[in-house]
């Protein structure tokens, strides 16, 4: 188990802490405060305890992707684009500064670079929060090479005598602000968050109370595959749903119609199939079809009562025969963990599915089962039906929560000390 910021001295320290700050912006301000609200426990821990200072550090999107995409946008459109206006808008930190300020009813300074900032953080008022300017502004952060990457770390390094990472959702990445900086820092510790996201997830891949349940969802096969893989060491039960659904009922000789199929992947399905037969997991597939003609959110829903859909329509969410096979497989589970949605919850019409998906959790949940919710999209879904609070754990980290269940190493976690 990781060390986290309750077992060390803090008294008079200075601190630097990664957050995941990676807020939806819009014109400057925050539209969903999730992860702001999750940092707030260990911000408030550190406060308390007395330190010298502390400085916060966060990226706010991938500022040189999203800018060349817009850019193209609006040359397409015909439009000026102002970097700067853009920049502002969307990927700068001050904005978050002070929504945090708010969260805290205490100032934070802003610093408006993650370089030559050592003086400004002396000078800080005993006690002080300040946040420095959008990590990925640095082309050293994401640098692949190491030695590029350890210019920016040992900086940031000697903002603090103490280095928290409280990032889960950045866990899986090795960068200068997230695993790079413990190499110069003499103590990197967790904190709760991050605390609470591993106490959520390793259980489900040593020892899950059984049986276990997985629900897998999602578009693609190729991007769920290492998870599935590593789901059958430790499941009773695979439901997989979502697009992915079709490669594996196409490889199984039903019709698809023009649903979602991964055809560089069939062999893959077939495999994990055999292997999921060997080690005498039971797969559950959709058993019939909530289809439509086209992909919209106002197309018409056709309901299909077969596992066989015609070839004009295609599968955008599991019925009601689907749902009473999932019922029956969570009934009895005491471990479930949910990674994406069975159908195209976004779309209304497509949405029951997963609404009552996350409905059987949330029951598993009140019957006493761990259940943990990762991936984007879930946590989208079961924010959208009101059901976050009803489950165990919600995954603060997409990426990082699926590559902990496929059994990674976690650079963000493997660099701090353990109990």
């Amino acid at each position: 188990m990781i060390k986290t910021v309750k077992d060390i001295e803090l008294k008079g320290k200075r601190v630097i802490m990664r957050v995941d700050f990676n807020v939806p912006m819009k014109d400057g301000k925050v539209q969903d405060d999730t992860r702001i609200m999750a940092a707030l426990p260990t911000i408030k821990y550190v406060l308390d305890a007395g330190v010298r200072s502390l400085v916060l550090m966060s990226h706010l999107g991938d500022p040189d992707k999203d800018a060349a995409k817009a850019k193209e946008k609006a040359e397409k459109e015909g439009k000026a684009f102002d970097l700067e206006k853009y920049l502002n808008g969307k990927h700068r930190m001050q904005p978050v500064a002070e929504y945090l300020a708010a969260k805290l009813g205490k100032p934070v300074v802003f610093l408006p670079s993650c370089k030559g900032q050592k003086e400004a953080i002396d000078a800080l008022p005993n006690g002080a929060v300040a946040m420095l300017e959008n990590t990925r502004f640095h082309k050293e952060e994401t640098a692949k090479d190491i030695a590029v990457q350890e210019v920016l770390a040992k900086e940031l390094a000697s903002y603090g005598d103490v280095f928290v990472n409280d990032a889960f959702g950045t866990a899986h990445r090795a960068h200068a602000s997230t695993a790079t900086i413990s190499k110069f820092s003499s103590v990197s510790v967790g904190g709760f968050l991050m605390e609470k996201e591993v106490a959520h997830l390793e259980p489900l891949l040593t020892n899950p109370p059984k049986p276990m349940v997985a629900v897998i969802g999602g578009a693609k096969v190729s991007s769920k595959i290492a998870v599935l893989e590593s789901l059958l060491k430790t499941a009773d039960a695979l439901i997989i749903g979502g697009g992915m659904a079709y490669t594996f009922l196409k490889v199984q000789g039903f019709q698809v119609g023009k649903s979602m199929v991964e055809n560089d992947f069939l062999d893959v399905a077939r495999n994990l199939l055999a292997a999921a037969e060997k080690a005498n997991v039971k797969i559950i597939l959709p058993a019939d079809h909530i289809c439509a003609e086209t992909f919209a959110p106002d197309a018409t829903p056709v309901s299909v009562d077969s596992v066989n859909i015609p070839e004009n329509l295609m599968g955008l969410d599991v019925g009601p025969k689907t749902l009473e096979l999932y019922r029956s497989a969570l009934a009895t589970a005491r471990s479930v963990v949910w990674n994406g949605p069975v159908g195209v919850f976004e779309f209304d019409a497509f949405a029951k599915g997963t609404e009552e998906v996350a409905r059987m959790v949330a029951a598993a949940t009140g019957r006493g089962a761990l259940t943990v919710v990762g991936g984007g999209d879930s946590v989208s879904a079961v924010n959208k039906f009101g059901l976050a609070s009803q489950m165990s754990h919600v995954s603060t980290g997409g990426g990082a929560s699926l590559e902990y269940l496929e059994g990674k190493t976690l650079p963000g976690i493997a660099c701090l000390e353990q109990k």
